[in-house]
């Protein structure tokens, strides 16, 4: 049997705007804090759980990235 996946979840700008705000104050918010988020915003715990995730992943990401950028062209001394 083919397993049903999720349907993809939007967020507006407005959620968007509170999930960065409290992925700035928490990467790895807790459960009772997931709730919190999930009330605030709308949408169910576990949505907020992947949402983090997801997050967490592209922050690892960019700072691999500026990591590599700053190897690349390093400040030249004065």
């Amino acid at each position: 049997l083919p397993v049903k996946k999720k349907p993809r979840t939007f967020y507006s700008a407005e959620q968007l705007g509170e999930l960065e705000k409290m992925f700035q104050e928490d990467h790895y918010p807790d459960n009772e804090k997931r709730r919190e988020i999930a009330a605030v915003v709308g949408v169910t715990p576990q949505r907020i759980l992947v949402w983090f995730q997801n997050r967490r992943a592209k922050w690892r990401k960019l700072q691999k990235l500026s990591i590599k950028g700053n190897r690349k062209y390093p400040a030249s001394s004065a």
